[in-house]
């Protein structure tokens, strides 16, 4: 389960891209997390993926 506060879970997508993932969908696909919801999440804290960078900014 992925933490539900936005800057908590901003913190948890961006360690697990760095560390175990080479792309955002690899990582929802892998955790069975639905993209859209989580990059919604995010960007109502104004947090967009960056696909280059592979996280959050």
């Amino acid at each position: 389960m992925i933490p539900n506060d936005p800057m908590i879970l901003l913190s948890y997508v961006n360690t697990k891209l760095r560390d175990s993932y080479s792309s955002l969908d690899e990582m929802c696909d892998d955790l069975q997390i639905d993209r859209k919801e989580l990059e919604q999440k995010l960007e109502a804290v104004d947090y967009t993926y960056d696909e280059k960078l592979n996280k959050f900014m």
